[in-house]
């Protein structure tokens, strides 16, 4: 078991290019599959997670072939049923996004993770492509995922997104490629819409109405833009803008990163909490906004952070609660609930790294009450932080080291390769004292 030894840090300085975005990989390696001529991708991220998704578009008889620099080209053509069964890691994006392109394609396969996502749920997915006329079963609403070839045509529903899953909607959208009639997705709070901008990029017959609330898409075959790229993942950087933010001193700039504004909430969030971070040179990457931001130190204090907040912040929570033990005052997060069904229970895991920091909260149903201990002293204690297995709450942990008292030590990191393999490097370029061991070195 792999695990991080990390020790006290003080200012936080430098300008990097956090690792490229994994949702938006996932999605441009998938589509480029759909299509019959090549697709370039630019900058893609190399990560466990995303291989899987290569390593799974490969077994349907699409080649993708790694030319200079990280560059990745996918070859296209028409998928085939893969022989055997596709293995998906820990990856639930491509596991849920896969089964709209299986059952769109009419393509009979078996879908499996690792330990954690054959936990996580998947009625969410079966149920709405069963309705759609999908052969598609999991046992018990989790993984295993068995696709079974269709006799009757594909049909267009219109689903109510109420667990506001832009896994969900995505898959919904690339079965409704080919199906009978139009597709339609309604959101209460809009998700993050990285799908439907690929979408419209590979010449999709997709609208939204003016809220992003309802998404329709008519079927019809995509078709490549030849080459589209990769921003910096807002979800990593939003780790390093907590970091400078809660440091004694120090200022970071980050390149080109993804803003997209579903994805932006945690930007909202630290700002409200009297953040200091500009965003800057504001351009597009394909059809995506970035930009380079700027994070100096910063006083924050304690915000009310509600359900309408969460689901452009929903994968950077475990980063904010640190902010929040080092603002001023109370932070209150509710309607978070949905954190409790990622790769691990992220309330659960945060509280309990909290507390084991010296930090005080209170676990919620659906979120948290951190008392913050904003002050010019180190405010961790030391102590070992058990991540569970997920990425990002080993993450999180490490960047409450530049307020610590002492060492902090995360066991079971080996994760973070599933989004951000350089993480270590990085975070010691800017300042953050990180030492990757394994058990038998500890």
């Amino acid at each position: 078991m792999k695990l991080f030894n990390i020790t006290p840090g003080h200012d936080i300085s430098g300008e990097i290019r956090v690792a490229s975005d994994k949702s938006i990989t996932h999605r441009a390696l998938l589509l480029s599959a759909l299509c019959t001529e090549p697709t370039e991708i630019i900058s893609p991220l190399l990560s466990e997670d995303t291989y899987a998704t290569i390593n799974a578009v490969r077994a349907c008889g699409i080649e993708i072939t790694q030319e200079e620099g990280k560059e990745l080209v996918v070859k296209g053509g028409v998928l085939s049923a893969p022989n055997g069964t596709i293995d998906c890691g820990n990856s639930g994006t491509l596991i849920r996004l896969f089964c709209g392109i299986a059952v769109g394609r009419n393509l009979s396969c078996k879908l499996v993770g690792d330990a954690s996502l054959m936990q996580r749920p998947m009625k969410r997915i079966t149920e709405p492509l069963q309705e759609m006329g999908a052969v598609i079963n999991s046992e018990k609403g989790k993984p295993p995922i068995v696709l079974g070839e269709r006799s009757e045509a594909l049909r267009g529903i219109m689903h109510s997104n109420i667990v506001n899953s832009a896994q969900v909607k995505t898959s919904l959208l690339l079965a409704g490629l080919y199906a009978e009639g139009n597709t339609i997705i309604a959101e209460p709070i809009p998700s993050r819409d990285h799908g439907e901008l690929m979408l419209i990029e590979f010449g999709a017959k997709l609208s939204r109405s003016k809220d992003g609330r309802i998404v329709q898409i008519n079927s019809g075959e995509l078709t490549s833009p030849g080459n589209i790229a990769v921003p910096a993942d807002i979800s990593s950087a939003v780790f390093f803008i907590v970091a400078a933010a809660i440091a004694p001193a120090g200022e970071i700039t980050l390149k080109e990163v993804g803003i997209n504004s579903s994805r932006t909430g945690a930007l909202d969030i630290l700002l409200q909490m009297g953040a200091d971070i500009d965003i800057l040179n504001r351009r597009t990457m394909g059809n995506e906004p970035v930009a380079d931001i700027c994070v100096r130190s910063s006083q924050l204090h304690g915000i009310k952070i509600g359900a309408e907040m969460i689901p452009s912040a929903i994968d950077d929570i475990p980063a904010l609660l640190i902010a929040a033990a080092a603002a001023r005052g109370e932070t209150h997060i509710t309607g978070a609930g949905e954190l409790r069904h990622k790769e691990s229970d992220r309330i659960s895991s945060m509280v309990t790294g909290l507390q084991e920091l010296g930090i005080n909260c209170t676990e919620l149903p659906d979120g948290v009450i951190v008392q913050g201990k904003n002050s010019g002293k180190p405010i961790f204690n030391s102590g070992t932080v058990n991540s569970e297995g997920d990425h990002r709450i080993a993450m999180a942990f490490a960047m409450a080291s530049v307020r610590a008292k002492g060492n902090i030590t995360i066991s079971d990191t080996a994760n973070v390769n599933t989004s951000f393999p350089n993480f270590t490097k990085l975070s010691n370029s800017v300042g953050i004292r990180i030492v990757e061991e394994s058990d038998d070195d500890a």
